[in-house]
């Protein structure tokens, strides 16, 4: 019954994960709308927008979701609301986010100075492309190799997973404290009008006097 009448195709899911139909403007703003009618605490979706804020600045491509909810989880937080927090981490965000984060790592871990973004994600991309070729490798006649992946780690992914840290545990902090207040402001709002509207009802429902 709720189901598509033409199912998306690979590529249209592909297309709607790198820019949504409406907008990243649009999908912003059912983002925001669906955690304000979120029904629970707003400290417990505070900490949920935390968690997923947090896990977004970490390079755990591919199980952000997985991690955010463990983490929401962990920590007492609403998991629907960090699953929706991940938003945050978008093809849009997340050249800045790795850029910042890598830039941070080095400097903290004295690596030296940045790596153009360029060169990071190309880095990436050839480590995944590795990856998969020594997992093929296991069964087959290819030979693995791990000189490359061992520099990525500790030039590149180590440096994110420093930087990411402490740049995420800063901005997650920050949309807890931004998250509750609005929150509150919300559900006292929708409280006085659901108070207003049943008191409304309850002066229409009264028997009127005849006499009066």
């Amino acid at each position: 019954m709720f189901k598509r009448r033409k199912p998306r195709s690979y590529g249209q899911m592909a297309s709607d994960m790198i820019y949504p139909r409406g907008g990243w403007r649009r999908a912003g703003t059912y983002v925001l709308h669906r955690l304000r009618r979120l029904p629970d605490q707003p400290h417990r979706i505070g900490r949920g927008v935390a968690a997923g804020v947090f896990v977004s600045f970490t390079p755990i491509f591919g199980l952000h979701f997985l991690s955010a909810a463990a983490c929401a989880w962990v920590i007492g937080g609403n998991i629907l609301a960090a699953l929706l927090a991940t938003f945050v981490g978008n093809p849009i965000t997340f050249p800045f986010i790795a850029l910042a984060s890598v830039s941070l790592g080095r400097r903290l871990l004295g690596l030296g100075g940045e790596l153009p973004p360029h060169f990071i994600f190309g880095e990436f991309g050839r480590a995944s492309a590795e990856t998969w070729h020594n997992i093929k490798s296991i069964f087959g006649p290819e030979t693995a190799h791990w000189g490359h992946l061992a520099d990525f780690f500790w030039q590149i992914y180590w440096p994110y997973v420093v930087g990411g840290t402490i740049i995420g545990l800063f901005v997650s902090a920050l949309s807890h404290y931004l998250t509750v207040p609005v929150i509150r402001a919300y559900h006292r709002r929708r409280s006085k009008k659901m108070a207003d509207r049943i008191a409304r009802v309850r002066r229409a429902s009264r028997p009127q006097d005849p006499d009066a």
